[in-house]
């Protein structure tokens, strides 16, 4: 045997290893666009924009998304740039605008701020869902909300860099935001999280979204960035069709993303049949 015929043996084997391996990865029910499945449960599904928040970016929704794309939802994760409410919301409101149809707007921690102004005036917009995150009303701004419960443990390692963005201290990052999340993935977080501006703390809602559109809220029970009591204050103020209260911490799109998918399916199959 030549060693050219050997090498070609070796290549074709290479290949082929490579293309079983993939076959395997693939989730079930799932082709090859991007998670959307070929026959999808419900053609009618809205599509469901993602809004991370602060000390974080879209790849924070990486466990949720392949759940909500295996059954047939379009999904989008925005990236803010947290830099004011005003440049949060123009970003979201172009990807808005790319969607072809109903839309559930979900947002995480700050997000949740975010999916507030942003949805007020989008008609696309069919839902709003909160998971663990802040929910203000008009002429509301996020110190005064703060403000209303006592602070929690994790908010102070939060700091100012000499720019005005705040971080969360790297050494502190996983007891603090996501002491459920595997230690090693937790230090990935803190090695890649994402200031926002303080200045922020300040930005005012001027109108709701909530007051007008339905809502859904996750609640983390073991959150130590935002009181778990501010979180139930603004799930009750907003009238939330569902409130769902899971032992978490403030990270539970990473921690428990089977409990945030199935909040969000809830949400989309209700404004589905509405």
């Amino acid at each position: 045997m030549t060693k050219k015929y050997i090498k070609t043996i070796s290549v074709i084997i290479f290949v082929a290893s490579i293309a079983f391996m993939n076959a395997q990865a693939q989730p079930n029910n799932v082709s090859d666009d991007c998670g959307m499945p070929s026959n999808p449960n419900n053609p009618n599904n809205p599509n469901i924009v993602l809004m991370h928040g602060a000390w974080a970016d879209g790849s924070s929704w990486s466990k949720v998304i392949p759940l909500l794309q295996e059954r047939g939802y379009n999904v989008t994760a925005v990236q803010i740039p947290l830099t004011s409410l005003a440049d949060d919301v123009a970003v979201t409101n172009r990807v808005l605008a790319m969607q072809n149809g109903p839309t559930i707007l979900v947002g995480h921690s700050y997000g949740g701020v975010v999916i507030t102004a942003a949805g007020a005036n989008a008609s696309s917009v069919v839902g709003l869902v909160y998971i663990s995150a802040y929910a203000p009303d008009e002429g509301e701004v996020l110190s005064e909300l703060n403000e209303r419960m006592p602070a929690v443990s994790g908010q102070a390692n939060i700091h100012p860099d000499a720019e005005g963005f705040l971080w969360i201290d790297s050494k502190a990052f996983p007891e603090s935001f996501a002491q459920d999340v595997d230690p090693v993935e937790a230090c990935v977080m803190a090695a890649v999280q994402k200031p926002l501006s303080a200045s922020i703390f300040g930005d005012k809602i001027t109108k709701a979204a909530w007051k007008s559109k339905p809502s859904w809220y996750l609640l983390s029970e073991d959150d130590r960035i935002i009181n778990p009591n501010l979180e139930h204050f603004m799930a009750k103020r907003m009238g939330a069709r569902e409130i769902v209260s899971i032992p978490s911490d403030h990270a539970s799109l990473v921690s428990h993303p089977n409990e945030v998918a199935k909040l969000i399916m809830d949400a989309a199959n209700a404004t589905a049949t509405e």
